[in-house]
C-alpha cells in the first residue's frame, strides 16, 4: 500500500502527464510545493516500486502500473465528490477537502458501493471524468467558453479548475453545469463576454472566467 505522500505524488504526476509534456523534477516540485531534493528522493522511491521510470536529467514517465494506480486514486476522489453532492446534499464548493481525505482510504468495497448507489456516474460534480475501475480515463471534447463565437449557444459541461473561490463566484452568478449559455457579444479589447443563461440576461463574464468554463456548442441564437 502506498503512503498518502506517495499517492499525492502519483496523482500530481498523472495530472501533469495528461498535459502531454515532459515532466521534470523541477516542475513536479512546483506542483507539490516542496524542495527539489525532496522530490528527487520521492521519485527514486516511486521508481523502485515500479510506478514510474526515472533517470537523472531525463523526464519522469509514469509506468502502466503507476498510471493505473494514480487513476484509481483520482477515481476515489471524484466518486466521493459526486456522492457527497448527489446523496448527501453538499454544495460543489464544499466537497474537495473531504474527498482529499477519502481518496486515501484503502477499501474497494466502499467505493464500489458508492459507484453502485449512483448508477456508475461518468463525471464528478465539476464535470471532470471519473476513471473506470480498470483505471481508464475517457477523453472529453469540451472547449473553453472563450473559444466560441458571438451568437453561439453552448452547454456548460465542465470546469477547467474547481477552486473554492471560483465555485463561490459561479454560485453567486447562479451558473451551474448543464446550463445553456447564449453569447451575445465579445469585447475585442479584453475578451469579456455578454451572455445570457437561465433567467439571467446580459451577464458580463471576464476572460478569466470564460477561459475556465468548458463547453460544447448546441446551437445558434
Amino acid at each position: 500500500m502506498a503512503s498518502q505522500s506517495k499517492e499525492n505524488y502519483l496523482k500530481a504526476l498523472f495530472h501533469l502527464d495528461q498535459k502531454d509534456k515532459a515532466i521534470s523534477v523541477t516542475e513536479l516540485g512546483k506542483v507539490m510545493e516542496v524542495k527539489k531534493s525532496s522530490v528527487t528522493n520521492m521519485v527514486k522511491k516511486l521508481a523502485e516500486s515500479g510506478w514510474l521510470k526515472y533517470e537523472k536529467y531525463q523526464p519522469i514517465r509514469l509506468t502502466k502500473k503507476g498510471r493505473k494506480a494514480a487513476a484509481l486514486i483520482i477515481r476515489k476522489h471524484r466518486l466521493t465528490e459526486m456522492f457527497l453532492v448527489t446523496k448527501m446534499g453538499f454544495g460543489w464548493e464544499e466537497v474537495h477537502d473531504i474527498a482529499e481525505q477519502m481518496e486515501h482510504i484503502d477499501s474497494p468495497i466502499l467505493f464500489d458501493k458508492m459507484d453502485e448507489l449512483m448508477d456508475s456516474p461518468r463525471f464528478d460534480p465539476h464535470g471532470s471524468p471519473i476513471p473506470s475501475k480498470d483505471g481508464t480515463l475517457h477523453a472529453t471534447h469540451f472547449y473553453p467558453l472563450d473559444s466560441f463565437k458571438q451568437n453561439d449557444i453552448v452547454l456548460l459541461k465542465a470546469l477547467r479548475h474547481s477552486e473554492h473561490t471560483f465555485l463561490e463566484y459561479l454560485n453567486s452568478k447562479e451558473l451551474k453545469l448543464h446550463e445553456q449559455i447564449a453569447i451575445h457579444s465579445i469585447e475585442p479589447f479584453d475578451k469579456s463576454m455578454i451572455v445570457s443563461y437561465g433567467k439571467h440576461t446580459h451577464v458580463v463574464l471576464s476572460a478569466t472566467i470564460s477561459t475556465n468554463l468548458m463547453c460544447e456548442k448546441v446551437g445558434d441564437i
